[in-house]
């Protein structure tokens, strides 16, 4: 109980208490003023630290979608310069008369004078049906 009770001793009134006084008073404003500020730090740095964090966990993820879409396109690419070289293959036959001529005898049934087309079955088709 005598911890619960506060003692009342008069306070010695002289410059040096006043001083001591004074100087214990701004150690503890200046204490507080520090806690303050590193609080005010640490805050600030949790923050950037975040923000630094969810940037790069969001360029990361960005990332490998960009990576994905360009295996993509890469293949796309390579499907395209394939279908191109068939088609420029095919662009040199079209000059060719013969091939015409072929082509229109199989495609549309024309023929020439006295000419009998027989169409035959592709042995592909044939299998491919039957499975």
């Amino acid at each position: 109980m005598s911890a619960i009770r506060k003692r009342k001793v008069a306070k010695i009134q002289t410059t040096y208490a006043q001083q001591q006084e004074t100087a214990q008073v701004s150690a503890q404003s200046r204490r507080k003023r520090l806690f303050r500020r590193l609080a005010a730090f640490f805050v600030v740095a949790i923050i950037i630290s975040f923000s630094m964090i969810s940037t790069l966990i969001a360029q990361s993820s960005t990332m490998e979608e960009k990576l994905v879409e360009k295996e993509k396109l890469q293949q796309k690419l390579a499907k395209l310069r394939k279908n191109q070289v068939v088609l420029e293959e095919e662009i040199v036959k079209l000059h060719d008369d013969e091939y015409i001529a072929k082509l229109a005898r199989r495609e549309l049934f024309l023929s020439d004078i006295n000419e009998i087309i027989f169409q035959l079955p592709d042995d592909k088709k044939e299998n491919s049906s039957e499975e």
